[in-house]
C-alpha cells in the first residue's frame, strides 16, 4: 500500500480522436501501476466533477457559459487545439475535481497525486494548447476559499511555460479576470516555471519566477537549475501547499519538446522536488500535464516513475 492516495477515473480520458496528446495515457498508467505492483486498488480514489462555482473561482462567467452551451467561436476552438464536445467539457470538469481532491488529500497526508490534470495553458477567459480548464488554479482557489490554506506555490516542470497559470496568479489581475476585484488574493500564490525557451507558447507572460532553459539541456544542468529555482522561490515565499506539475515532456525523445532529459533524469527531478518539499514540511499536490514521447511506453514509464519517486521519498522515515 502506498503512503498516499492516487486520484484517478477512467473518465479522465479526453475524447479528442487521433491527436498528438495521448488521451489513453491515464488508463495506461493506472493499469501499469496495478500490474507492476507499484500500487494496489485501495490506493486509488475516484474524483467527482468540480461544481460550476468552483470553476468560476478562476474562469469568467462568459467563458464557462460558452463551454456549457457549446458556443465557442471557431477561433476559440482552434486556439484550444482540441475538438470541442460536451463530453470533453465533462472530462475537464472532472480533471478539476480530481486536482481539488488531490489537494485535499495532500493537506492531510503530505502528498497526493492526480493521474491527470496539469492543464496550465488555460486562461480565465479562453483555452489554449490542449487545455480548456486550469485545474491547478481551480484546486488552489478552492482550498483558499475553504480556508484550508492561505498561500500556495506552483512548480511547473512541463517543457512548455505555464502561461495560463502565470496570468491567473499574476499580482495584478487584468479586467477580464474574475479575481481582478480581489487584488490581495493575487499575491498569495507564487508561480515557478522551468521550461524550454524556444518552444510554445511564443509569448510567455511572466511567472513569479521563470527559468527559460536552452535547447538540449540535459539531466545534470536541469537538476541544478531546478534546485536553485526551488530554493530561491522558497527563500522568497512560504507556501502552505505546493502544486507540482510533473510534465513528462522534458524527455529527450518527446515530440513536442527540445530538452534532453533521460527517463532516469526525470525520476531524479521528481525525487528532488519531493525531498525538498518533505524537508520543508510542504504538502504536495501532483498533476501530470504533458508527455508526447515517440514511444508512448516511455511516457507511461516517466509518469509511473513519478509515483515510484514519491513512494520512495515519503515512505522513508
Amino acid at each position: 500500500m502506498l503512503p498516499f492516495k492516487l486520484v484517478y477515473s477512467d473518465d479522465y480520458f479526453l475524447p479528442i480522436g487521433t491527436h498528438v496528446f495521448p488521451a489513453e495515457k491515464y488508463k495506461r498508467v493506472h493499469d501499469r501501476l496495478l500490474k507492476s505492483g507499484i500500487a494496489e486498488p485501495s490506493d486509488f480514489v475516484a474524483p467527482r466533477p468540480a461544481a460550476d462555482q468552483d470553476i468560476l473561482l478562476v474562469h469568467t462567467p462568459r467563458y464557462v457559459e460558452k463551454l456549457k452551451t457549446g458556443t465557442l467561436s471557431a477561433r476559440e476552438e482552434l486556439e484550444m487545439e482540441i475538438p470541442f464536445s460536451p463530453e470533453l467539457v465533462r472530462a475537464f470538469w472532472l480533471a478539476a475535481g480530481g486536482s481539488m481532491l488531490a489537494a485535499d488529500y495532500a493537506l492531510n497526508d503530505g502528498i497526493a497525486i492526480s493521474i491527470g490534470g496539469g492543464f496550465h495553458h488555460a486562461f480565465p477567459d479562453h483555452g489554449e494548447g490542449f487545455c480548456m480548464i486550469n485545474d491547478v488554479a481551480v484546486a488552489i482557489r478552492r482550498m483558499q476559499r475553504d480556508e484550508k490554506i492561505r498561500t500556495a506555490m506552483t512548480l511547473d516542470c512541463d517543457v512548455h511555460q505555464g502561461n495560463g497559470t502565470a496570468v491567473i496568479f499574476a499580482p495584478a489581475a487584468g479586467p477580464g479576470s474574475p479575481m481582478s476585484r480581489t487584488r490581495s488574493m493575487n499575491t498569495d500564490v507564487f508561480t515557478i516555471s522551468l521550461h524550454q525557451e524556444n518552444n510554445y507558447p511564443a509569448f510567455k507572460p511572466p511567472s513569479s519566477l521563470d527559468l527559460n532553459l536552452p535547447d538540449g539541456l540535459g539531466d545534470a544542468d536541469y537538476l541544478a537549475c531546478l534546485g536553485n529555482a526551488f530554493s530561491l522561490g522558497l527563500g522568497k515565499f512560504q507556501p502552505e501547499l505546493l502544486s507540482y506539475v510533473a510534465g513528462a515532456d522534458p524527455y529527450c525523445e518527446d515530440q513536442l519538446g527540445g530538452l534532453s532529459l533521460t527517463i532516469e533524469g526525470l525520476k531524479r527531478r521528481d525525487e528532488l522536488v519531493f525531498q525538498i518539499a518533505k524537508a520543508e514540511h510542504i504538502p504536495v499536490m501532483v498533476t501530470f500535464a504533458g508527455g508526447y514521447a515517440q514511444d508512448l511506453e516511455d511516457t507511461i514509464t516517466i509518469h509511473c516513475n513519478t509515483i515510484v519517486a514519491a513512494k520512495e521519498v515519503f515512505a522513508a522515515k
